[in-house]
């Protein structure tokens, strides 16, 4: 596992993240010597489960894109 000084993680984070990626190995980022943070690779099937939860179960119906009310009806709704 390599150590990188929080300086030179500052300076060189995306091109670390990046690597870490890349690798799939950690780094810790040290700050006075002393280890203060570890930047892990996501699990390679991580996904976010919500996003698509819903996709084959529901049905658009009507128009979605028009308004609701017509102008008319918008002031006397005020």
């Amino acid at each position: 596992m390599r150590t990188i000084p929080a300086g030179k993680f500052k300076a060189t984070c995306l091109a670390v993240m990046d690597e870490v990626q890349a690798k799939r190995e950690p780094v810790t980022v040290t700050k006075n010597g002393k280890p203060v943070a570890q930047l892990v690779p996501m699990p390679l099937e991580a996904a976010d489960p919500i996003f698509g939860f819903y996709r084959g179960k529901l049905e658009i119906v009507g128009d979605i894109l028009s308004p609701a009310f017509d102008a008319d009806e918008w002031e006397t709704l005020g």
